[in-house]
């Protein structure tokens, strides 16, 4: 547990589940972890504060978060969440976290500049990543280097989080249109905030390091057409890195620094308020009793990610009707048509790719969003 301003957080290490406890909840949890019963705190905590808590309902609420070994004679077992990379231990990485290194991965993006710049070079352009006379190897090289990044990004995430003693585990999942990999770490809002800010940028530091890696070998005469490639790979991840509406590593700073534990959810909340007031219907102001520059901090974070969202599908759509698909008809054309087996692999590969990518995203999305489909067509029909 820490305490954060007026509240404590308190959670549990190979748990996902964290909570904010006010004063009075952490002095209940203080009390029981003494060994005093339900009543015994409930009676302790109404002489010292002459207030009433409903102890055994928080002890119920402590323990469906996982952070309850028993009530009386019910024990409660957690499930353990899976960790990724089980065998790589703090002490093994405990160095990533010297500042002297963070200095040197900031310096390696500030080299590559100023060598481009010193030694009148270009930097790397969209026209870059497309470099090869098949689209198929195009296509290939980019997702291969994309994964690539993608991997070295979250396992940066992942090993400064083990440093600083929160396990972690990376999965797949979905962002609106987007396919993503992202790493859990519930845990680190145990810790300080040095080290979650540090784990939440390591991703960056780690991209910026590698762009800047292929700026010097750019500058220094190398024609590999792989080093724009990368280079604007990871602009691209930059880029949708900045979307902060989604939940990306930046949002996880924005939300650090403004001081609002949960910007997506309480703005989602406050926008689903919004709309059941605009049907009619009644509605709890779910910001009602928050500081003054916190509801303000939501309203603005919920009306940017309404505006963020539509541009975003509107940019998804486009890129599918006007891309991807015009891509698949064509491949699919060039299989019940061409003769050349080089043509007709590489337009088989093609189809394969950009269907594997749908499907694996439709598959995620479902993942994630399946159950409260069903209950909203349950719902209607009743």
């Amino acid at each position: 547990m820490r305490q954060d301003r007026d509240e404590w957080i308190v959670g549990r290490q190979g748990n996902d589940q964290v909570v904010a406890l006010p004063e009075i909840g952490i002095n209940a949890l203080r009390l029981l972890a003494e060994g005093r019963t339900v009543g015994q705190t409930r009676g302790a905590l109404r002489q010292d504060t002459g207030r009433d808590l409903d102890v055994e309902a928080f002890a119920e609420s402590l323990a469906a978060a996982g952070l309850v070994a028993a009530i009386g004679t019910r024990r409660f077992e957690t499930a353990p969440v899976p960790v990724s990379l089980p065998r790589l231990r703090q002490h093994h990485v405990r160095w990533v976290l010297a500042p002297i290194l963070h200095v040197a991965l900031l310096a390696v993006p500030v080299a590559g500049l100023v060598a481009v710049v010193l030694r009148g070079r270009s930097l790397p352009t969209w026209d870059d990543l497309v470099w090869a006379r098949l689209g198929t190897v195009n296509l290939l090289v980019q997702s291969l280097a994309a994964w690539c990044l993608i991997g070295l990004h979250e396992l940066a995430h992942l090993v400064t989080a083990r440093a600083a003693g929160v396990a972690g585990r990376v999965r797949l999942g979905t962002r609106l249109q987007f396919l993503v990999a992202q790493t859990e770490v519930s845990g680190i809002w145990l810790k300080g905030r040095r080290a979650r800010l540090t784990v939440y940028l390591s991703g960056l530091a780690v991209d910026a390091a590698v762009w800047g890696g292929c700026l010097l070998a750019l500058a220094a005469g190398a024609d590999s057409p792989l080093l724009p490639v990368v280079a604007m790979t990871l602009v691209t991840s930059f880029a949708n890195q900045c979307l902060v509406f989604m939940r990306t590593d930046l949002y996880f700073v924005a939300q650090d620094l403004t001081g609002c534990r949960n910007l997506y959810g309480d703005a989602g909340a406050w926008l689903r308020h919004l709309g059941a007031r605009l049907l009619g219907r009644a509605s709890r102001d779910p910001l009602a009793g928050r500081r003054p520059g916190e509801r303000r901090m939501l309203k603005a974070y919920a009306a940017g990610a309404v505006a963020g969202s539509i541009a975003c599908v509107f940019v998804g759509l486009r890129l599918l009707l006007d891309v991807t698909w015009p891509l698949l008809a064509r491949s699919g054309h060039r299989l019940l048509t061409d003769t050349d087996p080089l043509l007709w692999l590489d337009a088989l590969v093609t189809v394969l790719l950009l269907t594997g990518l749908q499907v694996l995203w439709a598959r995620l999305w479902w993942r994630r969003h399946g159950p409260r489909v069903r209950r909203a067509v349950r719902a209607a029909r009743r």
